[in-house]
């Protein structure tokens, strides 16, 4: 009993973002169809499409609008939030926390994928969205413990993907966390984390976007480094958007 005698602090939650009200799909179903002994050759294109079935679905119902949903994820589904920006329209942002993004530091293999850099070089680029640094146009808030511990995840991947991203002029903000490592566990650390959150979602696809360009944050996100609580926002008011 004592297991769930108190809550357990496992990072920044996207119901920060329920909170402030925005509507929250919370670990919806993208499958990721493996053959062949758990290759990834597929991957784009099952993400792509499960991802844009659940968005096209929420704008069916009137819960969000186009022009007007963010993805986010952490580890893995940071990898693949940096790849919808970069492989699908339907995204206005993206937020993505403690990801890789360059599959060649990771060159023997990666969650069901069996096969090295050496045996699938065309597939470890292809699925890098550094690779395709050139081609994310969209805002996008990278977030990383200045100690990850994970081997896939060290914080050199998020360093590199934003020096790509600020070289080719794209809107990226990037937010340290000290002595955090894959997940974050100090307050002060989570709660910086979820202040970001609210604070990008507010400047990208909330009330404090451009009416007629809500993909298009303020010009002090571009490349901008934040660490320790600095740059936290205040009071937020306004419609919302879809997360």
């Amino acid at each position: 009993m004592r297991a769930f005698r108190f809550h357990n602090v496992k990072g920044p939650s996207p119901l920060a973002a329920l909170l402030e009200g925005y509507a929250v799909l919370v670990n919806p179903t993208l499958p990721i169809i493996q053959e062949d002994g758990g290759m990834n050759d597929a991957y784009i294109p099952q993400l792509v499409a499960s991802a844009e079935a659940a968005s096209d679905h929420l704008i069916s119902i009137g819960v969000s609008e186009p022009g007007r949903i963010a993805v986010g994820g952490r580890s893995y589904g940071a990898f693949s939030s940096a790849n919808l920006l970069i492989h699908s329209k339907r995204f206005a942002t993206a937020i993505a926390m403690s990801g890789a993004y360059n599959r060649t530091l990771t060159p023997f293999g990666f969650q069901h994928e069996k096969r090295s850099f050496w045996e699938a070089t065309d597939l470890y680029a292809k699925i890098s969205p550094f690779f395709h640094a050139d081609r994310i146009k969209s805002p996008i808030l990278l977030v990383h413990g200045d100690a990850d511990e994970n081997p896939g995840t060290p914080p050199l991947q998020t360093r590199r993907f934003l020096h790509a991203l600020v070289g080719q002029g794209a809107p990226v903000r990037y937010v340290g966390l000290p002595f955090e490592g894959h997940h974050y566990w100090a307050r002060e650390s989570v709660l910086h984390a979820a202040a970001e959150l609210i604070d990008w979602l507010d400047r990208t696809i909330g009330p404090k976007a451009h009416p007629q360009a809500r993909a298009i944050p303020s010009p002090r996100f571009q490349g901008e480094r934040c660490d320790a609580g600095r740059c936290v926002q205040g009071a937020r008011q306004g419609p919302r958007g879809s997360v």
